[in-house]
């Protein structure tokens, strides 16, 4: 399954449309995103890193092969970068995910801590799928479209991730 739009948009931009990678980075940039916040548990170097991907991206637009999933090369892209970043920083101390922000009462601190949570019980599959969905606000179609997979395993990935981390939490509660 492919979207044809951004396939189209994406042969726009190789015809020397630059409009065209306003449409591509708005049905792109949150899978991109959140793929390298899971690696990188840092918002702001997760905004660099992505921005350091459609760069790499536009400059290998070549290589894109039309007709396969634009979404899942540039997440590919953005998982290398994510990876490259981490290694090259893996001294420096995050700033977004410390680890007892949540003990601190304020809503704001919890997010941090629940997005940790899940990046440390889920598989990367079940993560991306749960940032996808819940967070960037997509539809499980979409989300199928855009990693090539059927609705169902969506559907059943986003329950199960959901499941875990309830499970987790309650856990901690006690």
């Amino acid at each position: 399954m492919k979207d044809e739009s951004l396939e189209k948009s994406v042969e726009a931009l190789r015809g020397g449309d630059t409009r065209a990678f306003d449409r591509i980075y708005e049905r792109t940039n949150r899978a991109a995103y959140f793929t390298i916040l899971y690696i990188v548990h840092d918002k702001m170097h997760a905004e660099d890193v992505l921005q350091e991907t459609y760069l790499r991206a536009m400059r290998s637009l070549a290589q894109y092969r039309a007709g396969s999933n634009f979404t899942a090369w540039l997440c590919t892209i953005a998982r290398s970068l994510a990876l490259n970043h981490l290694k090259k920083n893996k001294r420096e101390v995050s700033t977004d995910f410390q680890e007892d922000a949540y003990k601190y009462g304020t809503a704001e601190a919890e997010i941090p801590y629940v997005f940790d949570l899940a990046a440390r019980i889920l598989t990367p599959e079940e993560y991306e799928i749960l940032m996808l969905c819940q967070v960037a606000g997509y539809k499980r179609r979409e989300v199928s479209k855009m990693l090539d997979i059927p609705i169902g395993t969506v559907t059943w990935r986003n329950n199960e991730a959901f499941k875990k981390l309830k499970k987790h939490l309650e856990e901690d509660k006690a």
